[in-house]
């Protein structure tokens, strides 16, 4: 009777995870410890034994710890990609970009910066080669606005060098990591208007 009663109360079996729901899981739980530990802290073990499986299941899909990690990153910012703003007007837009970077991706800019070190170090990477990693085979959100502020005749092409398009993230990137904190409103505005916008619009004669 009693072995009938453990049964009941032991509840169906856990269910097993197969393809993406497993793949999922186990970037998850990688990141998760990641965020924890570090990448100097980060093991198979660990994510097998948060993600609630065995070390061979890890290990059967990544077989480099810095494999791991580089999918558990890109893994945690494809899932979430942030809508491509369309406000009308380039500092609109612009502003949006940067309100969005601070509001969904400030802690885990700040998180990379300071757990990826051993990462880095190891593949001889950095994290602009995480980015371009991230922004594989598809425009950025910044070259989306760019050119729809061309187009509307707001910005001159031939003014939009590679350091100019990057300006405002990178400087933003700057504050958020010198300091530890999200730039304010008053600090994304100056960026756009003091240092961004005369650069890219523009000129009385067209160029």
């Amino acid at each position: 009777m009693s072995d009938a009663r453990d049964s009941a109360s032991a509840g169906p079996p856990a269910r097993r995870r197969r393809g993406k729901e497993l793949e999922t899981a186990l970037l998850d739980a990688a990141w998760e410890e990641l965020a924890a530990q570090g990448y100097a802290g980060l093991t198979f073990d660990g994510v097998a034994t948060r993600a609630g499986t065995s070390r061979p299941v890890v290990r059967r899909r990544w077989s480099r710890k810095a494999d791991l990690a580089r999918a558990a990153f890109l893994h945690r910012v494809r899932s979430d990609p942030g809508a491509v703003p369309d406000t009308g007007t380039l500092r609109g837009d612009v502003l949006a970009l940067m309100s969005g970077m601070v509001e969904r991706r400030a802690e885990l800019t700040a998180l990379v910066a300071l757990r990826f070190g051993g990462y880095f170090e190891e593949t001889g990477t950095s994290l602009a080669d995480l980015r371009a990693d991230m922004l594989e085979g598809r425009d950025s959100a910044m070259e989306v606005v760019l050119a729809r502020a061309v187009a509307r005749g707001e910005v001159s092409a031939n003014r939009l060098a590679p350091r100019v398009v990057s300006l405002p993230f990178d400087l933003l990137r700057h504050e958020l990591l010198m300091t530890l904190r999200p730039p304010s409103a008053e600090a994304q505005a100056e960026i756009v208007d003091t240092l961004f916008l005369p650069l890219v619009e523009r000129g009385p004669g067209g160029q």
